[in-house]
């Protein structure tokens, strides 16, 4: 008999648009294993005014291809304020309703994996999965809320910061089993003091790392069917590639910065893709100071990623150093997408549990000064063609190991141990 997993993912409604992301692909690699998977998602778009409609009722039903999505009603979030607390409140308080009616339907599922950014919806697979008598997978895809401290939006000191602490802690205790997307997130259990080992309530063998990774079959596919027409791409120049959001903690200045310094060599062009609060200003400083070996794409679709990175000679993931705690590892899509598209990848941040490093298929920049970052863009270009290429292939052979198909057995393995 098949097992039943729902998977709950707030902000899966992406992943039903764009008929892939981690939970889409986990689903769709469950079904092919002979699993009954369900995505339960909001039923609006993260920051859009566009949702589907659920009529009187709590909750709508869609399939595509073949992968059942209950869209859960909630109300339009947009930006960070009181609506998007409303939105993930009302997400968490009709799920109890919905997962009722849904397994009276449908039947109570087997194991439900509540996976964050947001830990109500952890809170709620948690308590469901108690009445189900059923187990509940916390996954955390983002140490929250570490995250919220480092960015200094709330004090860990502060009332709220150890209320949202101790909610964390509550979720790792109660889980069944907890999936974390970057190796070195236990560490931070180790560092609280939590683990068994030193007393505490949690123990580590529940823990779990299934990183985020990418469809290669998908990959590859797309970049047939969803071609770019762009003259920069086909400009046969050494083409510098940064795919993703323009924000603070993306640095991207930083690039434009040793753009500058390498605009005397006019085989290198940098070409950016993304959107964000940053976005105007960048482009001004491209216009003022007449880097004219920089072009800013703007917002992409997804779909074309794909073909942009079969186009690269070189792919940028760029951060600050300061933004975010790095030392437990990488888990953002964009890294394997640039593994598979077999390109060489410069990071400006030196990681925990380095992919790049394990693998052998970039640089990982020291201080991430736009004079190092220049140099190490200048390098690789300049390297002999066959250590190019063999960083490449290395890129290309290790995002087979983050492919859906083997994190799907990863997680396969997880379910299968709570029996």
């Amino acid at each position: 008999m098949k097992k039943k997993i729902w998977l709950w993912n707030h902000y899966a409604t992406d992943m039903y648009k764009n008929k892939g992301g981690r939970h889409y692909w986990f689903a769709e690699n469950l079904l092919i294993e002979e699993y009954d998977a369900t995505v339960f998602c909001a039923n609006t778009y993260h920051n859009k005014t566009e949702f589907i409609d659920t009529g009187k009722k709590k909750f709508a039903l869609n399939n595509i291809n073949g992968i059942p999505f209950v869209f859960v009603k909630t109300t339009t979030a947009l930006g960070n304020g009181f609506d998007r607390f409303k939105n993930m409140g009302l997400f968490y308080w009709n799920l109890f309703s919905v997962a009722k009616t849904y397994a009276k339907e449908h039947g109570k599922p087997d194991v439900i994996i509540a996976s964050s950014v947001h830990p109500l919806t952890m809170v709620a697979g948690i308590k469901i999965a108690k009445k189900m008598n059923v187990p509940c997978i916390c996954e955390i895809r983002d140490l929250w809320p570490e995250a919220i401290f480092s960015f200094n939006r709330v004090r860990e000191n502060s009332l709220l910061g150890k209320i949202l602490v101790f909610g964390e802690h509550w979720i790792y205790k109660r889980a069944d089993a907890l999936i974390f997307t970057k190796e070195g997130d236990t560490d931070y259990i180790k560092e609280k003091k939590w683990d068994t080992e030193q007393g505490g309530d949690i123990n580590l063998k529940k823990a779990h790392y299934i990183n985020n990774g990418v469809d290669i079959e998908g990959f590859n596919k797309s970049i047939s069917e969803n071609v770019v027409e762009d003259e920069d791409l086909e400009s046969g120049k050494f083409n510098v590639v940064y795919v993703g959001a323009i924000r603070p903690v993306n640095n991207v200045g930083n690039i434009l910065d040793a753009a500058k310094l390498l605009i005397d060599d006019h085989e290198i062009q940098f070409l950016i893709y993304g959107d964000g609060n940053q976005n105007e200003m960048l482009e001004k400083r491209v216009a003022g100071e007449g880097l004219y070996n920089v072009k800013m794409k703007g917002y992409v679709n997804k779909q074309f990623i794909p073909y942009i990175l079969s186009k690269s000679s070189l792919n940028l993931l760029n951060y600050s150093h300061n933004l975010y705690n790095w030392s437990r590892g990488n888990s953002s899509n964009k890294l394997f997408e640039y593994m598979a598209s077999g390109k060489p990848i410069v990071s400006t941040v030196k990681m925990g549990y380095s992919i790049i490093e394990k693998y052998k298929c970039g640089i990982e920049l020291d201080n991430s000064s736009p004079e190092e970052l220049a140099q190490a863009i200048y390098d690789i270009k300049n390297m002999p063609k066959h250590e190019y290429e063999h960083l490449g292939a290395n890129a290309k052979r290790g995002a087979n190991d983050f492919d859906f198909k083997v994190l799907t057995s990863k997680l396969i393995a997880v379910i299968d141990s709570l029996d």
